[in-house]
């Protein structure tokens, strides 16, 4: 899967978690300071990610990650 799609389809889970129109979610935007994550959310965004690409992330790796960008890269390493 291309990362451009695996960025499109992390914004679109990130804008449904977090109840966001998707064209406010850049791939610089961080997850807590940007977007208004709280904790029990990332949790959510954790899983949803897990949910959408079908995999398996180790969840301390996972919720380190600060950037919709990053979270793109991180989950492309396991597809």
């Amino acid at each position: 899967m291309a990362e451009k799609e695996v960025l499109e389809r992390v914004k679109a889970v990130t804008a449904r978690v977090l109840g966001l129109d998707t064209a406010k979610i850049a791939e610089s935007s961080n997850f807590i300071y940007d977007l208004g994550a709280e904790s029990s959310q990332s949790l959510e965004l954790v899983a949803a990610f897990e949910e959408e690409f079908d995999i398996e992330m180790e969840e301390d790796a996972a919720l380190a990650v600060q950037t919709v960008g990053d979270a793109a890269k991180f989950i492309a390493k396991y597809l």
